[in-house]
């Protein structure tokens, strides 16, 4: 959904204290995971984590909740892709100038060291991801993807990153199942810096 009306928006979210802006639907749940994992209860507390449909998507959504907008305390979570696209939003809408990662942080903004997946699949480790993914009952059409040449010779991690973004909606299926499998101290930081700043 993209905020072309920005006063429907305002209407809609008018109440919320907090908003984390996020890419898609995967950073969406895995975020209300961890959450709920916290024994946080986020509509509550006036917290909403909303996807906005990709990077480009991000300067219309700092309009609608920033300092111009509703004013409401911002955090969000990208890949270190889309950082710029990030970066220039928040810079044009208020925050300040040349933000360095670590400004981006002070303010609320974290970035995945690849994407949403590769964090999490880190923390878990591979072998723990292979587990969820033959729980879930994709374990063969999984060693029928590494068996693609483009696969061969590739990391496990790589492998199963990719593997999670090739059909449409997979993302969002194993990004809570990878939360709910978390070691609750070994969360990766980028998650928690958003809902920690909210």
């Amino acid at each position: 959904m993209r905020p072309t009306d920005s006063d429907t928006w305002k209407d809609r979210y008018l109440g919320v204290r907090g908003v984390a802006l996020v890419e898609g639907v995967s950073d969406q749940l895995a975020l209300e995971a961890l959450a709920k994992r916290r024994g946080r209860d986020l509509e509550a507390e006036g917290i909403a984590i909303i996807p906005v449909g990709g990077s480009k998507n991000v300067d219309g959504h700092l309009a609608v909740f920033g300092p111009q907008g509703l004013d409401v305390t911002l955090a969000g979570l990208c890949d270190v892709a889309e950082v710029d696209d990030f970066r220039r939003g928040l810079e044009r809408t208020g925050p300040g100038r040349n933000l360095s990662r670590a400004d981006m942080e002070r303010i609320g903004f974290y970035v995945c060291v690849e994407d949403l997946e590769d964090e999490l699949i880190r923390a878990l480790g591979s072998s723990t991801v292979e587990r969820i993914v033959e729980a879930h009952g994709e374990m063969q059409s999984f060693r029928t993807f590494q068996k693609q040449p483009a696969q061969r010779g590739r990391q496990l991690n790589d492998q199963l990153r990719r593997f999670m973004g090739t059909r449409a909606g997979r993302k969002a299926v194993y990004a809570p199942l990878l939360v709910e499998a978390l070691d609750i101290d070994r969360v990766p930081r980028p998650l928690d810096g958003v809902l920690s700043h909210l």
